[in-house]
């Protein structure tokens, strides 16, 4: 797949130039990009109209979750689960190697510097997410490993891709260690005997207190305040943003290292051959989808129990979500210099605003499912809520192209880059 492509005179600290010019990598960047964020949005409903636990597990749901709800379920966990989540990743680790790059051709100082401070304030954007729209912020995530991959901004293309791939897989091993063997001892035979019994105890344990934590969230959100609900985050789940970016460290600094190396390479300007990267591709996407097929079915057919779905999300559809991820960012990538039509032109609008669309969709769904706004929190079904998501990816492509012909940046993102920079930027176009 990563065929070597051809190269002019290689830029300083190992940074391989590209074939083509920086436009085209921010249209396919962009492209890709306007794709995820809808995804995140099909990904998060749930969470965002149920209890959070009841994204994982449906057991967790306040309304009914019959047959036909569990092979949604099914097709969500193979199609979007992990993937969306997976290609931000990817391109934000490309975002920081075009960062570096850029500095490099303006001759800028001080790169390591403005990196930091930019994701500076991208942790603390996504700690104001955290405590007061949504506990699935993933913002602190990415500001936390963005500044580990910076580590690794200088080296050679080939070391990026051969240590993230190798900390992915660590992930897999420390996931299943940890994730798999709950599932193992609570719901198969491998954990029946007197000598697992202590164990199996624990575990029913600490599954009723994640009930009973569910259970203070859905008394909040059904009939307490806007203030109760951020006074609880703050009280029960202060330091939860660090310890969460713990669980996903070794899924999201592997991926935003590989990132970084698939952009010197060129995957996302047309530097590889592209009837090799498109086999590649399709192989890697449906091999990896067949085999968490499997997975889901054979958790399906345990019957979606809180440690069976646990295990699947994190440990058992880990290493296989990698060539789903890698195959779907490649085929984007491909498709992206032909695609012009105008779903096309409102994607790329809808990826130039990300952060703008991502932080934007969390406002809207408080004003959806809240109840001190619409109420709808907890009273919706799966494929309800999957409804409300495809009005939200609705709103993300009417807005996004006409705000973008009328002023340079999405408004989040320009207060990041005058934050970052310390200085104002002209927002409006000039007509």
């Amino acid at each position: 797949m990563l065929a070597a492509m051809p190269t002019s005179a290689p830029l300083p600290d190992h940074r391989e130039a590209l074939p083509v010019a920086a436009p085209q990598r921010l249209s396919s960047l962009d492209f890709i990009r306007g794709i995820a964020v809808l995804g995140i949005l099909v990904a998060n409903v749930v969470g965002f109209g149920q209890p959070l636990l009841a994204y994982m597990w449906p057991g967790a749901f306040l309304t009914p979750h019959g047959e036909g709800s569990d092979w949604l379920w099914v097709a969500q966990f193979v199609l979007v689960d992990g993937k969306m989540r997976g290609l931000f990743s990817l391109l934000f680790g490309a975002g920081l190697a075009l960062m570096a790059e850029k500095a490099g051709e303006d001759g800028r100082v001080g790169l390591m510097s403005l990196q930091l401070r930019r994701l500076g304030w991208l942790l603390l954007f996504g700690l104001l997410h955290f405590y007061f729209l949504w506990r699935g912020d993933i913002l602190v995530l990415y500001a936390l490993m963005g500044m580990a991959a910076l580590l690794f901004l200088h080296w050679p293309r080939m070391n990026l891709l051969v240590m993230g791939t190798l900390l992915y897989v660590l992930g897999m091993v420390i996931n299943m260690a940890l994730m798999a063997s709950p599932f193992l001892i609570a719901e198969t035979s491998l954990g029946a005997g007197e000598a697992m019994a202590e164990a199996r105890a624990s575990l029913v344990t600490a599954e009723q207190a994640a009930i009973a934590r569910s259970a203070v969230e859905t008394a909040i959100m059904t009939s307490g305040s806007y203030a109760d609900f951020v006074a609880h985050n703050l009280r029960q789940y202060l330091t939860a943003p660090f310890t969460n970016a713990l669980l996903y460290l070794f899924e999201t600094l592997p991926l935003m290292l590989i990132g970084m190396a698939l952009y010197r390479y060129g995957l996302f300007s047309g530097g590889l051959d592209a009837v090799r990267l498109r086999w590649w591709s399709w192989a890697g996407v449906v091999l990896g989808s067949l085999a968490t097929l499997a997975v889901a079915l054979w958790i399906k057919a345990t019957g979606l129990t809180y440690w069976g779905t646990i295990a699947a999300f994190m440990a058992f559809s880990h290493l296989l979500r990698l060539p789903v991820i890698l195959g779907l960012a490649a085929l984007l990538a491909l498709a992206a210099p032909s695609a012009q039509g105008w779903l096309a032109r409102r994607l790329r609008a809808a990826g130039q605003m990300a952060f703008s669309n991502y932080l934007g969709t969390s406002v809207v769904m408080v004003l959806v499912f809240h109840p001190w706004a619409g109420g709808l929190w907890g009273k919706l079904t799966r494929p309800e809520l999957y409804l409300v998501a495809l009005g939200g990816c609705v709103l993300m492509l009417t807005w996004s192209q006409p705000w973008l012909v009328r002023f340079r940046f999405g408004p989040l993102e320009w207060l990041w880059r005058c934050l970052t920079y310390g200085r104002l930027f002209p927002l409006r176009r000039e007509d």
